[in-house]
C-alpha cells in the first residue's frame, strides 16, 4: 500500500530530530602536538633506534638496515647531525673510506622524549 507524501514528510522530519547530534570535537591534548617533528619522520626515527641499540654504525650497515639509498640516508643523517642528535665521523681504513655514526646523549634523550610521547598517546588512544 503507498504511503501519502504527508506520511513520508512527518517520518522524515521525525528521523531528523532523532538524528544524533555532532560531537565536539576535543582539541588534541599537549602531548599528542608535543612530538617532534624532526624525529617523527621514519627514515630519521629509523637512524635514531638503530643508532639506539649500538655504539656506532657505519653508513653502509645503516643503508643496508633500513633498505635506503645513500641519497636518502646522507640527507636525513645530515639533519640529524644538525640538530645535535648524531655524531659522524670519517676514517680511512687504508685507502677505503668509512663513514660512522654514533648516538649523541642529545639524541638518545630527544629519543626518550620521543618515546614518552608516543607512549602517552597510547596510553590516552586506549582509554
Amino acid at each position: 500500500m503507498a504511503r501519502s507524501n504527508a506520511a513520508r514528510t512527518t517520518d522524515t522530519k521525525a528521523q531528523h530530530d532523532r538524528a544524533p547530534r555532532p560531537v565536539r570535537a576535543t582539541p588534541a591534548p599537549a602531548i599528542a602536538t608535543a612530538l617532534d617533528r624532526l624525529l617523527h619522520d621514519r627514515m630519521r626515527l629509523g637512524i635514531i633506534s638503530a643508532l639506539a641499540a649500538v655504539d656506532d654504525m657505519s653508513f653502509a650497515d645503516l643503508k643496508s638496515a633500513l633498505n635506503a639509498t645513500d641519497g636518502n640516508l646522507s640527507v636525513h643523517a645530515r639533519k640529524l647531525e644538525e640538530a645535535g642528535y648524531l655524531a659522524c665521523e670519517k676514517t680511512f681504513s687504508g685507502r677505503t673510506p668509512r663513514t660512522g655514526y654514533k648516538l649523541t646523549v642529545s639524541g638518545r634523550r630527544a629519543l626518550e622524549k620521543y618515546l614518552d610521547h608516543m607512549d602517552a598517546i597510547i596510553r590516552a588512544a586506549r582509554r
